[in-house]
């Protein structure tokens, strides 16, 4: 495994690599879980990557599945000890989406629908400062500040000179006429969406009013993709207390269709910075 893989990442291979070796076992989560006394629950969470695991664990879990091959056991006991290591992201304290950052950072490439807002990789500092203050009304301005600071720093995955992330995003007009900060914000945040559209990997499509009813009406998600073949695609969904991550493949593909049909209704890439800008124009008045 190449040294520079997050440790998000690293879980969800070592998280699959444990879900294989239990289904060529022929045992279920249920039953693993009791013969190890513990929750059925935690060792779903350690196969799709949303918990932290142990280099006890993954021992624990090979003697169950009897893994005899002694190489096998120390790689996967190795991944668990890689995995642990922290994202730049910790340095910011407890981040309520640190699932999602650690996915987006190695992804290859992201498709988004936005309903509400501007998405996050594509804000500006003040439009950014004014969407975590109106979200968040009763944080203190630290931690404010600190969400920020990390939604910036997102934002290198699309300015990297090698390999940048490589984004579609659909938004709906809605997001362009909702003033964010005051109209000044909103002129320049319309001009820096039109000024990013421009790039090669990055594709903006503005889903317009009078399209009526369409394929994202039931709100916000994000599809993430990567380069290696072992990481399955994810269907990322926002929450208020807690977020939902989807892996089956019927489910990713129910949204894929789903973000087709969003494209498709869209105006092309051309029509849509015609409309981002004869807004940026308004917000100038």
């Amino acid at each position: 495994m190449a040294s520079n893989v997050n440790p998000t990442v690293r879980r969800r291979r070592l998280g699959q690599e444990l879900r294989r070796l239990r289904e060529v076992k022929g045992m279920t989560a249920e039953e693993v879980a009791e013969r190890l006394l513990v929750s059925q629950s935690k060792i779903s969470r350690l196969e799709n990557g949303r918990r932290s695991i142990s280099q006890r664990d993954v021992r624990d879990l090979c003697g169950v599945y009897e893994v005899e091959d002694q190489r096998i056991v120390e790689s996967l006991m190795q991944m668990a000890k890689d995995s642990r290591q922290q994202g730049w992201w910790h340095a910011f304290g407890d981040i309520p989406y640190s699932v999602y950052i650690g996915l987006e950072t190695d992804a290859e490439s992201l498709r988004v629908y936005e309903p509400q807002i501007i998405t996050g990789l594509l804000q500006t500092r003040a439009y950014a400062e004014a969407i975590v203050q109106g979200g968040s009304p009763e944080s203190s301005e630290q931690d404010n500040d600190k969400r920020v600071e990390v939604r910036l720093r997102r934002q290198s995955r699309i300015t990297a000179e090698k390999d940048p992330l490589r984004l579609w995003v659909v938004l709906d007009e809605a997001s362009l006429h909702r003033v964010v900060g005051s109209r000044q914000v909103m002129r320049e945040q319309l001009e820096h969406v039109m000024e990013l559209s421009q790039q090669p990997h990055i594709t903006v499509q503005v889903l317009p009013f009078e399209v009526g009813a369409h394929a994202g009406i039931n709100g916000q998600y994000s599809i993430l993709e990567f380069a290696d073949a072992a990481d399955s695609s994810v269907v990322y969904i926002e929450g208020v207390t807690s977020d939902l991550y989807l892996e089956k493949p019927h489910d990713v593909q129910k949204y894929t269709v789903m973000y087709e049909h969003l494209r498709a209704q869209s105006l092309n890439v051309e029509a849509s910075r015609q409309r981002v800008e004869r807004l940026a124009k308004e917000y100038a008045r």
